[in-house]
């Protein structure tokens, strides 16, 4: 009976712990949409947060890492493709600040900073992706791309497609 108990105990702990990180990690909050379309991407660079519109008072809000200071862009983009555990190539800024990095590294590598999905924006070289490092979500660290969770980047994948566009707020 007591294998039974701590059994129990030990599922319900794991189910609070993840239950809560799901629950804080994508929410849906009023949202004053300023006449953006259902569907429309709104980042937030000074809030740190993604917004996916889906009506004129409400969104789905995403904790996310932006750009660091001179990095961050703002402006209009759209989706141009969508990637499952992609390979990432550096950038030459990239590989000029980290000459150690090797060119490729493969889709699924542990290594891999785009995590588990990505979609590239029409506005250069970024992208809206997850990360393999989590610690950095909520922060102002990145080259200019848009870091999500992976199960927040999973999330926002299945609900919008190639040509979805992309607002970037300072």
């Amino acid at each position: 009976m007591r294998l039974h108990s701590f059994w129990a105990a030990s599922v319900f702990a794991v189910f609070c712990l993840f239950g809560s990180a799901t629950a804080q990690a994508a929410e849906v909050v009023g949202f004053s949409g300023h006449g953006y379309r259902p569907g429309t991407i709104v980042i937030k660079n000074s809030e740190r947060r993604l917004y996916l519109v889906l009506n004129r008072r409400q969104a789905i809000r995403y904790k996310v890492a932006v750009g660091k200071r001179q990095k961050s862009w703002t402006g209009r983009a759209q989706i141009t493709a969508k990637y499952v555990k992609p390979d990432w190539s550096p950038s030459a800024e990239v590989r000029r600040d980290f000459p150690h990095l090797p060119r490729v590294i493969r889709g699924g590598a542990p290594n891999n900073p785009m995590g588990v999905a990505a979609m590239t924006l029409s506005n250069g070289n970024y992208a809206i992706h997850g990360t393999n490092r989590p610690g950095s979500i909520g922060r102002a660290v990145s080259y200019g791309c848009i870091r999500m969770a992976n199960h927040d980047i999973t999330d926002l994948f299945r609900r919008v497609q190639v040509r979805t566009p992309v607002i970037a707020l300072p």
